[in-house]
């Protein structure tokens, strides 16, 4: 008897990417802190930290994915819309740093 393998979902990406990028937040609010950036900084420091707590409902969201197969479709497009703006935040943030070293 074979086993059949379930085709990797987006949510299968999307649940350790997202627990991935919950470290880059939480690594950048370090170096923020680090930088003493001033007002510019207490503003990225918290849209990180947003950003952080969306990327960990992702996480939930998708990991809720591959487990509920009732639900699966909706559940993974809520995890890659709340993934997507998790990255433009993310950009976003970036880019204050970015410009608060200049």
């Amino acid at each position: 008897m074979a086993i059949q393998e379930r085709p990797v979902s987006l949510a299968g990406h999307i649940l350790p990417t997202s627990a991935t990028m919950v470290g880059v937040c939480v690594t950048a609010i370090g170096i923020v802190r680090l930088m003493h950036a001033g007002t510019v900084g207490f503003y990225v420091d918290k849209l990180l930290a947003i950003d952080s707590i969306l990327f960990v409902a992702c996480s939930v969201i998708s990991f809720a994915s591959v487990r509920l197969t009732a639900r699966a479709n909706q559940l993974e497009t809520v995890a890659e819309s709340l993934f997507l703006i998790g990255l433009f935040l993310l950009g976003i943030a970036a880019i204050f740093m970015v410009f608060q070293t200049q």
